[in-house]
């Protein structure tokens, strides 16, 4: 196969230097323990597939996830998952399970030189010493398609072992030639349990706090909490509240102290990425099925992470008529008040009518006869079902209408003491078709009884 000139071997370029361990033997160097004054996340990284805690969907025997780390059909992959659950870890163990050289790089760093300068790299460690290569790619979902196309060739011809990480899903932001070539596999966060034995190993580990400091059932459970399914964010806080302990001379962290150093948790929510879609459309459902702590659960997540309110405020007002409408005809006027409140006085304090307009759509009787009836008469607009309309409802205020018949035999409903009479007003294709069928909730209850009389008066159906 012809290679990508991107990725042409120079035949000027000799062998590579080759690695020497301690003994000077050339063989591989083995990482080095991470030195005390490294992060606690970072000492505490798993260094083997048994110390490797959460995503035993993949893990469990015969899984892909463990094939490959115990070395088995070596392929790339795609590990896409919220941060904090293992992707850089993983990919280390397959680099030493496979006795492969590990190389990481960042898209938020790295361009197609630096790509470039790896695979030159791996193929000439590869033709001189056979020695392969696994390339981790952090966050490559901040690569553009030019540097994503650029590592096509060697994923192709398996020059370097790609294990790339995203946060974001890879359907949406990975070119499509690179999934097709890779194995995506999804990390979940990591459960409440996972966290605590995090949290327990690096108190007891001598790569840890050595067993030093005890932390008490309140001090564990804020952490957790904390931590939101992230290991690094449970052991960063750990850390800092263990450095204000040993400040003090305490053995002990309380919840006092973590709450000290600790400020607030991370919102997981990415405004541009799939965390946006995901949450709205929480928000958007929990309105729609009556949940209303879900509703506002999602509400202060969106705020919290610094989502625009006017943004908050348009879903609002789409879902009181999509999924409120007449049922409560409040609900509209609520939403709009809401968007303007947001719009006049900002945030934070705009949070308090959104928080309004939330609760009341959120509680309020539930219809989506608005959407289905205006979807209906537009299906059959779209589908040619216009028609003409009918000469009596035609405009008859200028010279010459009368001529046309336009206006002429116009019955006025309010000269009748119901005001409502028999008239045809669709054109005559449409005579018959009803499109608004009012529900038996809330404000539609009494529309669903006088909708059908309109109907049979204005179309003179005779009762029997």
């Amino acid at each position: 196969m012809a290679q990508d000139e991107l990725f042409t071997v120079n035949p000027d370029l000799g062998p590579p230097p080759e690695p020497t361990g301690p003994s000077g033997d050339g063989s591989r160097v083995e990482p080095q323990a991470d030195p005390a004054s490294s992060p606690l996340a970072v000492r505490m990284r798993p260094r083997t597939l048994d110390e490797v805690v959460g995503q035993q969907h993949l893990l469990r025997e015969g899984a892909p996830l463990r094939r490959l780390v115990e070395g088995a059909a070596p392929a790339s992959v795609l590990l896409y998952g919220p941060p904090g659950t293992g992707k850089t870890t993983l990919a280390n163990l397959v680099s030493i399970a496979t006795g492969r050289r590990f190389v990481a790089m960042s898209a938020l760093s790295a361009g197609v030189k630096e790509v470039r300068g790896v695979i030159e790299e791996a193929r000439r460690r590869r033709q001189y010493n056979t020695e392969n290569t696994v390339l981790f790619i952090d966050e490559v979902h901040r690569f553009s398609k030019t540097q994503q196309d650029a590592l096509l060739g060697a994923v192709e011809d398996r020059t370097v072992l790609l294990v790339a990480a995203t946060t974001e899903n890879p359907s949406f932001s990975v070119v499509s030639p690179l999934l097709s070539r890779s194995l995506v596999l999804q990390l979940r966060p990591l459960t409440d349990d996972d966290i605590v034995k995090l949290l327990e190993r690096a108190l007891a580990d001598d790569r840890g706090l050595r067993g030093e400091l005890t932390l008490t059932e309140e001090a564990r459970a804020h952490l957790v909490r904390l931590a939101g399914g992230d290991a690094r964010r449970a052991l960063t806080a750990l850390e800092a509240a263990a450095d204000a302990a040993s400040a003090t001379e305490a053995k002990t962290i309380d919840l006092a102290t973590v709450e000290s150093t600790v400020d607030k948790a991370a919102v997981r929510y990415d405004r541009d990425g799939d965390q946006h879609y995901d949450v709205i459309s929480a928000f958007i459902k929990s309105i729609r099925g009556s949940d209303v702590d879900a509703a506002l659960h999602y509400l202060a997540r969106m705020i919290e992470a610094g989502e625009d309110p006017r943004f908050l405020a348009r879903r609002l007002v789409v879902h009181a008529s999509e999924d409120v409408g007449l049922a409560d005809p409040t609900a509209l006027q609520a939403a709009v008040a809401a968007a303007h409140a947001v719009q006049f006085i900002g945030m934070p304090e705009g949070r308090l009518a959104l928080a309004q307009a939330t609760i009341h759509l959120a509680t309020a009787p539930k219809s989506n006869a608005v959407v289905t009836a205006i979807d209906a008469a537009l299906a059959d607009v779209r589908s040619g079902l216009a028609g003409t309309v009918p000469p009596h409802l035609r405009d008859g205020h200028y010279a010459g209408a009368k001529k046309l018949g336009n206006a002429q035999g116009y019955r006025y409903p309010h000269n009748v003491p119901e005001g409502v009479l028999a008239q045809q007003y669709p054109p005559d294709e449409l005579v018959g078709r009803d499109y608004y069928e009012p529900t038996q909730r809330g404000g539609e209850r009494p529309l669903a009884e006088r909708v059908p009389r309109l109907r049979r008066t204005i179309r003179d159906e005779r009762q029997g």
